[in-house]
């Protein structure tokens, strides 16, 4: 027996599973990083004077450009599954990953050189925001790229026998995916250039 609503729309949301699921996930992360914003301003606003850190306001641009152009992918992997093309889903979803990896290692070299000059969480309130809020955001892009991997390897044998239910885990990463991405277009102004 099929679990229902798994492909098609469930009558009462006009959501099938999958996507239902991923939106009510979201509304938690939502819930999460609002916190993590809020108590970023009531600490900002309520200090009297506030330790700016020295943020490669570069390297932040660099890395949001590469964030958009993964969202960009992964829309496009999904679009070819809509079009019966996996070869080119596969390419976009590789280039998705990828982006995702490029901008990791610019967040390594990032920390590494505050690590160097002696800049950690507890050398200012700054600094212990700027850890928390990108440290979580680059978990959550681990994350994407660890699903992004299982659907490109073990899970990608679902096109061949499921490939509605494939298009709809699909779907759901890349709602995941350009959550992550938005939350990065937050925090780049927020933390670099506010």
């Amino acid at each position: 027996m099929e679990i229902p609503y798994i492909v098609d729309a469930r009558p009462d949301t006009g959501l099938h599973n999958c996507k239902l699921g991923i939106w009510l996930f979201l509304a938690s992360e939502v819930m999460l990083f609002g916190a993590l914003f809020s108590t970023y301003i009531i600490l900002r606003t309520g200090a009297v004077e506030w330790p700016f850190g020295e943020l490669n306001v570069w390297l932040g641009m660099a890395n949001t450009f590469i964030l958009i152009g993964s969202s960009v992918t992964m829309v496009m992997a999904w679009a070819s599954l809509k079009l019966n093309d996996f070869g080119k889903h596969r390419l976009y979803l590789i280039g998705t990953f990828v982006l995702a990896g490029i901008f990791l290692v610019n967040k390594y070299f990032e920390y590494a050189d505050h690590v160097t000059r002696g800049e950690l969480p507890s050398h200012s309130t700054f600094l212990a925001v700027y850890y928390t809020m990108t440290g979580l955001h680059g978990l959550h892009i681990v994350g994407g790229m660890v699903v992004m991997a299982y659907l490109l390897g073990p899970g990608a044998k679902m096109w061949k026998t499921r490939p509605d239910q494939f298009s709809n885990r699909i779907e759901a990463t890349g709602l995941y995916w350009h959550f992550v991405d938005l939350v990065w277009i937050f925090l780049f102004p927020v933390l670099y250039l506010l």
